[in-house]
């Protein structure tokens, strides 16, 4: 009996104890099944508990043109053999991260709704003009392009072809434009701005990181309720929220290749096979199989002045760029990677990338920066609505970097230079040295500059006016970032944040 009884109290001290006890079955991103905390007990989005507020786990959507990619392993490099001799490609072993690509180049209608957009925002008419593509690069001496230089970007009729004669700082600024668009749309659907079009101008546009700051009200319809009572009328969206989009970008190199690549269509319970040459399957440049059998998987020159074929021969090539979904999506949906017009990446170039680059997410180019702030620490807008930023300086022996331009690390810096004169006590000297490729460092080679330097950015892909070797994803060459030609365009990218792949909202 008292065995009895001493077991009875104990189950119910037990119960009582599990009961007053925090749940510990965790949702995804450290929340319980109830709602709370599974490291404090405290409940969420709860006004009586602080007021917290914790958006239910939710998969990011696909931005509009984009395509989701699935990231893993690929060996980076060149597939082919190095028929310049220059060496820089060589293959290495590589990891990207799920992220998303434009399934096809961006249009010239695209690019005319970006210009048209800033003619109607703002009044300086410098910043349209700053925008527009260079149609000029069509023009040689020896050469009838001027039906191209007047009509190839305006026409109707070449609403769908890539856009061309955009330099990488102008397909960076078309980028930040396309964010800031899609940002606004996704507050007007959420019910959270009104239709404020005719209200903006110059500074007072919508800003993605000036509407996250504060600095852009815009005409509010209604805010989100803040449960923690600090803000009664309500508080503006924030990233939590799962509202707004990540920015718009160039994709890297890496990301470039990677999608152009698609190692889905080699790879074998996880393992890849082999690797092809070609953005498509097999080593060809003509369809192997189907009614389609023997026709052009992409346009090239085939050889000295043949773009196009026997007149009637049905080659599938063409002189020009062709509408940006023309030929046949890779194995990840994507179109165009191989032909058409050559495509800015983010990177800088140097000849030996690969060889210092990261295992993971692998990139040449990062600047770091900081929001610039004034007297009081408030962010400041420039003329345009953006908010400023600021490139770090010299920040000392951190482990992971010691300066915010990183453009030319161990690569062009102090540390690579070669019987460098740099004093390497010196800050300045430490902070940034862009001596070996810009400037030379001896007596003998003062003055010396090369073409190799900061503003050098990679482009991929082949054009209709180049060699079928070009059209390997691995292939790869580079401009100055203030250049263009009629054969280069771009796509945009977008990370994927949060689970590297679609995950279903059901259980």
């Amino acid at each position: 009996m008292k065995l009895y009884v001493k077991l009875t109290v104990f189950f119910l001290v037990l119960g009582l104890a599990a009961g007053l006890m925090p749940s510990c079955g965790s949702m995804p991103g450290g929340a319980s099944s109830k709602g709370a905390s599974s490291t404090t007990g405290w409940k969420y989005n709860d006004p009586s508990y602080g007021g917290f507020e914790v958006r239910e786990y939710y998969d990011q959507p696909t931005g509009p043109g984009l395509v989701f990619i699935p990231g893993g392993t690929f060996t980076m490099g060149r597939v082919t053999e190095d028929l310049p001799f220059d060496w820089n490609n060589t293959p290495r072993r590589v990891s990207v991260d799920s992220y998303y690509i434009d399934a096809t180049e961006v249009r010239n209608v695209d690019y005319r709704e970006y210009v048209f957009w800033l003619q109607r925002i703002y009044s300086y008419p410098e910043v349209a003009r700053k925008a527009l593509p260079d149609t000029l690069a069509w023009r040689r001496p020896l050469a009838y392009n001027e039906p191209l230089v007047e009509y190839y970007f305006r026409l109707a009729s070449f609403n769908d072809y890539p856009v061309v004669g955009v330099s990488w700082v102008q397909a960076n600024d078309y980028c930040n434009w396309r964010t800031d668009r899609v940002n606004e749309l996704a507050l007007i659907r959420s019910g959270i701005l009104e239709f404020n079009i005719d209200e903006q101008r110059d500074d007072n546009s919508f800003n993605t990181d000036a509407y996250l700051a504060g600095l852009y009200n815009g005409k509010v319809k209604k805010n989100l309720p803040d449960i923690s009572g600090r803000n009664p009328e309500g508080r503006r969206v924030s990233y939590e929220d799962g509202i707004l989009f990540p920015k718009y970008r160039l994709p890297t190199e890496a990301e470039w290749e990677y999608a152009a690549a698609a190692p889905i269509a080699n790879s074998v319970t996880g393992l890849l096979t082999d690797r092809g040459v070609f953005p498509w399957k097999g080593n060809r440049v003509r369809r192997g199989d189907g009614k389609e059998r023997g026709q052009l998987m992409a346009n090239f020159q085939k050889g000295r002045g043949d773009l196009m074929g026997v007149a009637g021969s049905g080659d599938g090539s063409a002189p020009l760029p062709m509408p940006v979904n023309s030929f046949w999506p890779n194995d990840f949906g994507i179109y165009c990677m191989a032909g058409n017009v050559n495509e800015w990446v983010l990177d800088v170039y140097r000849a030996l990338s690969f060889e210092d680059v990261e295992d993971f997410r692998p990139f040449r180019g990062s600047v770091f920066t900081s929001v610039a702030k004034d007297e009081e620490g408030r962010p400041i807008k420039d003329s345009l609505g953006r908010i400023k930023r600021d490139t770090i300086g010299y920040v000392g022996n951190r482990p992971n970097y010691m300066t915010g331009d990183n453009r030319n690390f161990r690569d062009g810096d102090m540390i690579s230079a070669i019987n460098s004169e740099l004093d390497m006590s010196k800050r300045e000297d430490k902070a940034n040295s862009d001596k070996m490729y810009f400037q030379g460092v001896g007596t003998n080679h003062q003055g010396m500059t090369s073409l190799v330097n900061e503003t050098s950015r990679v482009y991929k892909g082949g054009s209709f006016l180049d060699r079928a070797f070009w059209l390997s994803p691995g292939s790869r060459r580079f401009l100055d970032e203030s250049q263009s030609k009629e054969d280069l365009g771009f796509r945009c990218a977008m990370d994927r944040l949060g689970a590297s792949e679609f995950i279903s909202k059901k259980k």
